[in-house]
């Protein structure tokens, strides 16, 4: 990782986890992932806690899911000594149950910095929004 900035080993680590997920990938996301992770869920509804609970989220997704298409944008790393808050923009068309949804909003994460590498903290997904696509 020479010539490699902090701030860029910190969106390879978004990158990584992004990809993971996508091709179901699920074990992989446990060495970038806190075992005491906290995610807000969609509206402030309540939050989960805890790497098997979120890793349990993913497999469920992506076992009843399928993803046609996901597109992230407008992504945005902030990086003050060892955090990271990462965000960006995503539009995913997925079907589950065969019905082929639309979803829309903000994805936003925490990482810290432990031991050399980037690992998520906390999540947020914000300004989420659903519809039949």
């Amino acid at each position: 990782m020479v010539g490699e900035s902090i701030r860029d080993r910190a969106a390879d680590t978004m990158r990584q986890i992004n990809q993971a997920w996508l091709d179901g990938r699920i074990d992989d996301l446990s060495t970038m992932v806190h075992s005491d992770i906290v995610m807000v869920l969609p509206g402030f509804a309540g939050t989960i806690q805890g790497r098997e609970t979120l890793l349990a989220g993913f497999r469920d997704f992506c076992e009843n899911a399928r993803v046609h298409e996901f597109r992230e944008h407008d992504h945005q790393l902030s990086v003050v000594g060892d955090v990271a808050v990462a965000t960006f923009r995503y539009d995913m068309i997925y079907e589950r149950g065969g019905k082929r949804s639309r979803s829309t909003g903000r994805d936003l994460w925490v990482l810290q910095a432990q031991a050399g590498n980037w690992i998520a903290v906390w999540r947020a997904m914000l300004e989420m929004e659903e519809q039949a696509a």
